[in-house]
């Protein structure tokens, strides 16, 4: 399946919303509506800023789960999802940490939303929820049992993780789109805020053939123009947020800067003149 999102440029940038403790984490306070208007405050800055996309993910339940998240989680997500789409006339992907893949794609799929992103697609990582496992192949499986088109968006080696043996990164990310079917890979660096390599970045783009290559932290508007020429896409949060700190909300200034950087970047990449075909315009 090729990746079939709305996006109006051929590098996109996506901002991530970072939702407040939903029902049943550790930091829960009881009060899903104030969820639900930081949620809808952060998606509208973001779309005031520029930004191609939104990524909604569950960042502030830690400790996670290691994969099923409980069922108010799904429920509590599927309600903000659907209201910010109605809301934002931008794609949306949704990442339910921290590995519940089978879950994302069922709200993507009900909320008729168009991408999800999956930490552990293949392969088998020690973090500190355990060892995860890749479930691509019911992944997979459970995208045709539903009759959805929902894209998958899957990190490589992902971040706050270490692989079981030492993969290289060519055949890792050729693993998750030749045996995992990802329809785009995601390359981070060692932890939220820190960024991949341009090296790693440069491998991984040759590696993943016309299959797009986004980079999954540590972006800043200083350092985004170089990341850019090596990627075909960008997912941002902690710099767009106000002061650049985590627990804050997201600041449209820092947006707009943000995207003005990412979009002053000439695009050098060898993959640039395959992106149009990777990722179509949404009609």
């Amino acid at each position: 399946m090729e990746l079939r999102h709305i996006f109006k440029a051929d590098n996109p940038v996506i901002g991530v919303v970072h939702l407040s403790p939903l029902p049943t984490s550790p930091r829960w306070k009881g009060n899903l509506a104030e969820v639900i208007s930081r949620a809808e405050q952060e998606a509208t800055a973001l779309a005031a800023g520029g930004v191609d996309g939104i990524i909604v993910e569950n960042f502030f339940d830690a400790p996670f789960s290691k994969d099923c998240v409980d069922p108010a989680v799904v429920s509590a997500m599927t309600l903000i999802v659907d209201r910010l789409k109605g809301m934002v006339m931008l794609p949306i992907g949704i990442n339910v940490l921290r590995n519940d893949a089978k879950s994302a794609m069922a709200i993507a799929t009900c909320t008729e939303v168009q991408f999800i992103r999956v930490n552990v697609l293949t392969g088998v990582m020690a973090t500190d929820q355990g060892l995860i496992e890749g479930k691509a192949h019911e992944l997979l499986r459970y995208r045709r049992e539903l009759g959805s088109e929902v894209a998958i968006l899957a990190d490589v080696l992902v971040k706050h993780a270490r692989p079981l043996g030492t993969p290289n990164l060519t055949t890792a990310v050729q693993d998750t789109i030749q045996r995992g079917l990802a329809d785009g890979v995601i390359l981070s660096g060692w932890a939220t805020g820190s960024p991949p390599t341009q090296e790693d970045l440069e491998l991984a783009t040759a590696a993943a053939g016309d299959t797009p290559v986004f980079i999954g932290s540590g972006a800043s508007w200083s350092n985004i123009p170089q990341l850019m020429q090596a990627a075909n896409g960008v997912i941002v949060s902690s710099s767009l947020k106000r002061y650049g700190k985590i627990s804050e909300t997201i600041d449209p200034i820092r947006v707009s800067q943000f995207v003005e950087a990412a979009r002053s970047t000439p695009i050098i990449s060898p993959k640039s003149t395959t992106t149009n075909t990777s990722i179509k315009q949404y009609q």
